[in-house]
């Protein structure tokens, strides 16, 4: 793996950890959006949604899974955004496909 989130999955960098499966890990965002913003990212390397097999439909429920329980465990779970970038015109920055767990505030509409 040679993106930033291969390296946290490796060990090889930090990060605030927050939940961590056998396929996924959680954590802090370094720049949050909101008073809860958290990664849930797989620890198979899939570039993007696009890149999604039907083998991985498991793997993207359990993602999904992480997310409602960490809803729930930060007392979110009555609103929260649950986002993923695909491509550069999304802004994806980092090519491993990742959730963004974002709340903790109300949201606006805006996406920029």
């Amino acid at each position: 793996m040679t993106t930033v989130f291969g390296r946290i999955i490796k060990g090889e960098l930090p990060c605030d950890k927050v939940y961590e499966t056998e396929n996924v890990i959680a954590f802090k965002d370094i720049a949050p959006k909101a008073p809860i913003h958290i990664l849930i990212v797989p620890k198979k390397e899939i570039p993007t949604l696009q890149d999604v097999t039907v083998e991985d439909y498991p793997l993207i429920g359990e993602m999904i899974g992480v997310a409602q329980t960490l809803a729930k465990k930060l007392g979110i779970e009555d609103g929260y955004r649950l986002l993923v970038n695909n491509g550069p015109n999304s802004g994806q920055a980092v090519y491993h496909l990742h959730f963004h767990l974002i709340g903790g505030k109300r949201l606006s509409h805006d996406l920029g």
